[in-house]
């Protein structure tokens, strides 16, 4: 064990369930609103819905997630006398006005008394991850702790990016996972029930110490250890050092990755996204990493940064050139664009940096000016996806802009979408025309016409669009030709060739031509799982 914390979380989890300090029942507690209000950072309202409730999960809630000084006579009360007096001796509380020390190491020389307050030096918040109740140990959180400047060896808890990041990352059963850049340890956590053995790993020592926190208290946890309908949590080792150095010779199946992606000028102000590389290379680093560390047929499934620059389409070729000409499989999805702007604005907030400071204006002017030397017009965020395939083959990179709502999960769609693209792979046209597919459950068909100008009255038809209503919801315009075929498509139908031919006969068209054309569009619908090949469906 790093640290005396690693043998505490198990004992605080038990008191937790025992008193409903899950992230369910908290939500039930505290109702939508007051919740969103604590993700907002305003503590005011949670507080307002407190008030002078004496409940058990009233003061957890106050203590650990609003970090309101609270009497150690009432912690003594909810965790026992034994657990609260461990909890000032790992460090994971102490008097008002301390600050935090190495994680696991007292703060007080002196256990407080019991009309002394004391706060958290740390922050622990329930969460549900894959289902399950867990708890995420970190650094304080600067939203909700009034004043507070995370340090340079900052270690952040459940952020944006962890969410996103797992919520593009399958919970399949695979056999060993790489966690890069750990953090706190939610990818890893998330990867519990998954893998059959995780290492994560992290240049801080920091990060480790509070990653063994997280994940002790979920490997220990009598409730989800025990649980039979479940299987087996997996091992783990945790590992020290920077980006792929402790790995070094190591491949594995899966590769989890939310590294310190901040596209910025190579200064380190914050470890947990600032990357000490220029502009995108952190991105840029892992991908290049990933692609040597994954066993055949394994996924890497990253969350980056890249630059946008004057050239148009410019920056999906820079992605495609972080990648091996041979060897890969990857799916780019682009979710968002920020001006260099907006982008600079927001990270300086995120720090604790007010942009109307002199030190909030000196670092914007310096960082826009360093995207004006490099010509950044924007920066886009997003995910990669990269399956290792045969060195022999070319290598194949889809990069795509998915900005509309999706999913809150869509881990299944990323593995699904390299089982489609490597039996499209395998197949030539005339394979594609012999083969049967099934239309997606699902789908929903829109006819879009708009108000004829040249009638003067009614409407006319403008577009076709056949849409998937689940997962990252695609959707493709299409012409009556096609959607007569892909209507006569059934998995113990005909094949797509004869459908094709028996629909050129009765609407007058070349059979051919057609039969020539056809084809790309169905690539098209499959790679999005708009049509699914009836030979993966029953095998």
């Amino acid at each position: 064990m790093r640290t005396p914390l690693g043998h505490l979380t198990p004992q605080l989890v038990a008191a937790f369930r025992e008193n409903d300090f899950t992230a369910t029942r908290v939500a039930d507690f505290l109702g939508e609103p007051v919740m969103s209000a604590l993700y907002r950072g305003e503590p005011g309202a949670v507080l307002s819905r407190l008030k002078r409730n004496k409940k058990p999960l009233a003061i957890l809630i106050s203590f650990f997630l609003l970090h309101r000084p609270t009497a150690v006579a009432e912690l003594e009360e909810v965790l026992g006398a034994d657990l609260a007096r461990d909890l000032f001796g790992t460090g994971l509380a102490a008097t008002v006005g301390s600050t935090a020390g190495d994680v696991g190491r007292r703060v007080n020389q002196a256990t407080p008394t019991a009309d002394e307050l004391v706060v958290p030096m740390f922050d622990v918040r329930p969460v549900t991850v894959a289902d399950e109740d867990r708890w995420v140990f970190s650094d304080r959180d600067a939203s909700i702790v009034f004043g507070h400047i995370p340090a340079e060896n900052h270690v952040l808890g459940v952020g944006a990016a962890s969410v996103s990041l797992m919520s593009t990352t399958p919970r399949t059963r695979v056999g060993e996972v790489l966690d890069l850049g750990t953090g706190s340890g939610v990818q890893a956590l998330s990867q519990l029930r998954a893998a059959e053995s995780i290492t994560a790993t992290d240049f801080y020592g920091r990060a480790l110490d509070l990653a063994e926190a997280t994940l002790e208290a979920a490997l220990n946890d009598p409730v989800a250890s025990l649980d039979p309908q479940l299987p087996a949590q997996a091992h783990v080792e945790l590992l020290e050092g920077s980006w792929f150095e402790p790995v070094a010779g190591r491949k594995f199946d899966r590769i989890v990755s939310n590294p310190p992606f901040v596209v910025g000028t190579g200064e380190i102000h914050h470890g947990y996204r600032d990357s000490g590389l220029d502009l995108d290379g952190a991105t840029e680093l892992v991908v290049r990493g990933a692609c040597e560390h994954l066993k055949q047929g394994g996924i890497a499934h990253i969350l980056g940064s890249w630059v946008h620059d004057e050239v148009w389409n410019g920056w999906s070729h820079t992605i495609a050139s972080w990648l091996p000409d041979r060897g890969v499989r990857a799916w780019v999805l682009e979710r968002d664009v920020a001006d260099p702007e907006l982008y600079v604005g927001t990270w300086l907030k995120d720090e604790s940096i007010d942009p109307r400071s002199p030190e909030g204006i000196a670092r914007t002017e310096a960082w826009l000016r360093h995207f004006q030397k490099n010509k950044v017009t924007g920066i886009g965020f997003g995910f990669i996806a990269i399956q290792k395939i045969d060195d022999d083959s070319d290598s194949d990179v889809n990069v795509e802009v998915l900005s509309h709502p999706i999913d809150s999960y869509i881990g299944d769609e990323i593995e699904e979408y390299f089982l489609h693209t490597g039996w499209l792979h395998e197949q030539s046209y005339d394979d594609i025309l012999a083969s049967r597919f099934l239309l997606r459950p699902g789908l929903a068909l829109e006819n879009v016409s708009t108000a004829d100008e040249d009638a003067g009255m009614g409407f006319s038809p403008r577009v076709l669009r056949i849409t998937r209503t689940e997962g990252p919801r695609f959707s493709h315009e299409i012409d009556e030709p096609l959607l007569s075929i892909i209507s006569g498509l059934h998995p113990q139908g005909l094949p797509l060739g004869d459908v094709i031919d028996l629909y050129a006969m009765s609407a007058g068209f070349d059979e051919a031509e057609l039969r020539k054309i056809t084809p790309s569009r169905i690539i098209d619908l499959v790679r999005h799982g708009v049509l699914l090949p009836a030979s993966l469906i029953d095998g």
